[in-house]
């Protein structure tokens, strides 16, 4: 992926910010009765979180050997947040990305990874985390936590609030680290990018 400009990034970001909000709310609010019946159960920064989880899915290039076959599923691992698992699995339901079909399936501290290609960690990795994570550091997994902490240490993306809202921020070495090419689309709408040279 050629390096990208603070200035490109910025010119991406004024195009792709409003679409991908509009895209994220639509995508909430298209979960369908099922969203509609757990509303006052689930919060919606769980629904928010599945919804930008689905539509990274299509702002990430994994290597191929990442696939073992052409039409092998994108597996989105939920390590922490059954809230989040339940939403995505809800949304994806009938969904595909990239062409792929996509499976959610609950991770807990120190399952394999392999195979999964998308971690989201719900909660801070904790000492006994760190050592299950930094084995599958250098491998094709797309880590997104909720940790501030764990931004480029552990994971490549990360949620934040600002302003009452869901966004994310984004570290490129990590990414780098870990074979996975994103989208300057991806990186335009992050609140911040972490290595943009």
């Amino acid at each position: 992926m050629a390096p990208l400009s603070r200035l490109s990034l910025r010119a991406v970001a004024v195009r792709s910010r409003r679409g991908l909000m509009l895209l994220l709310a639509a995508l909430v609010m298209s979960t369908g009765p099922a969203r509609q019946g757990r509303a006052a159960d689930v919060p919606l920064a769980a629904s928010v979180k599945a919804a930008y989880l689905y539509k990274f899915l299509s702002y990430v290039e994994w290597p191929p050997a990442a696939f073992g076959t052409s039409d092998q599923a994108i597996v989105i691992g939920v390590c922490g947040s059954d809230e989040v698992l339940t939403e995505l699995r809800d949304l994806i339901t009938g969904r595909m990305a990239q062409g792929r079909p996509l499976q959610a399936r609950r991770i807990a501290e120190g399952d394999s990874l392999d195979g999964v290609h998308l971690l989201f960690l719900g909660r801070l990795p904790g000492p006994t985390q760190e050592p299950w994570l930094a084995r599958w550091r250098e491998r094709p997994v797309l880590v997104v936590s909720d940790a501030p902490q764990a931004l480029g240490a552990v994971g490549t993306i990360n949620f934040l609030l600002v302003g009452g809202r869901v966004r994310f921020e984004v570290s490129l070495p990590a990414a780098e680290r870990s074979g996975l090419k994103l989208s300057s689309r991806m990186l335009g709408v992050a609140e911040r990018v972490v290595g943009v040279r």
